[in-house]
């Protein structure tokens, strides 16, 4: 007896890669961040690269303000590779408790700082294959000193710019690498100095990750999000109160 031939199941389609948005819809994406916040910059409290790739690495799970709190006694004692190595890592250890990890990044601290004397003469090196050499720094680490220090139109993908990449879909991706390569693509570029910032601040701010501000969101109908909310997350009404406060003096 002849058996039918069995049919072969059917191939399941790949789903299209992600696209990000087009062009001209990332540069009003942009246009109206920009209008909302004209001199975006970093949060951190910094004076030169090193103590900018210092409080970068320091920054990783911990907020800006606490990192800020922790490198104010830090810098005042040692603010150059040099001192940041006589300082040691104990030394170093004492004015970081408050944040998290501290004691890998004591360590870390430390060890970059010797590695800046060792194989750069003291000089914080400004290309990013040296950057990301150094102990306990990463490619967004690497990133923000390059943008911040050297000027360089790199975007740096945290975990804000990487929600809100991917929420609205300006660039989504499965992993920060992936966004950031497509934010490369999809950003016009004279936005591409000051996009890190704008994106991290939207996030911080009014993005937020368990209720963003959509109702007072500035890129709202732009936004792919299917999950919008209606009213104001109370983080952003005290931001906004703040605001008002200090503009009336």
């Amino acid at each position: 007896m002849t058996r039918p031939p069995t049919k072969k199941p059917a191939k399941r389609k790949k789903p299209p890669a992600p696209r990000g948005f087009d062009p001209a819809r990332a540069r009003e994406l942009f246009r109206r961040l920009a209008r909302a916040r004209p001199n975006p910059k970093t949060e951190l409290d910094f004076t030169d690269p090193f103590t900018l790739v210092v409080a970068v690495a320091l920054s990783a799970q911990a907020t800006d303000v606490s990192v800020n709190k922790a490198t104010r006694g830090l810098f005042e004692i040692a603010d150059t590779p040099a001192k940041m190595a006589a300082l040691g890592e104990a030394g170093v250890a004492q004015h970081i408790r408050t944040i998290g990890l501290w004691r890998n990044k004591a360590k870390n601290v430390v060890a970059l700082s010797r590695q800046i004397i060792e194989k750069h003469g003291g000089v914080t090196p400004r290309l990013r294959q040296d950057l990301e050499a150094l102990p306990g720094v990463g490619r967004k680490t690497a990133s923000v000193v390059l943008a911040e220090a050297y000027g360089e139109a790199t975007i740096a993908v945290d975990t804000h710019v990487f929600r809100v990449s991917n929420r609205t879909g300006l660039a989504p991706g499965p992993t920060p690498d992936k966004v950031e390569q497509l934010l490369m693509q999809v950003t016009p570029e004279t936005y591409r100095r000051g996009a890190h910032h704008w994106l991290i601040l939207h996030g911080r701010y009014t993005c937020l990750a368990r209720k963003p501000g959509c109702p007072e969101c500035v890129i709202r109908d732009l936004c792919e999000y299917e999950d919008k909310t209606t009213d104001e997350p109370a983080v952003s009404r005290l931001v906004r109160k703040d605001s008002k406060a200090r503009a009336a003096g």
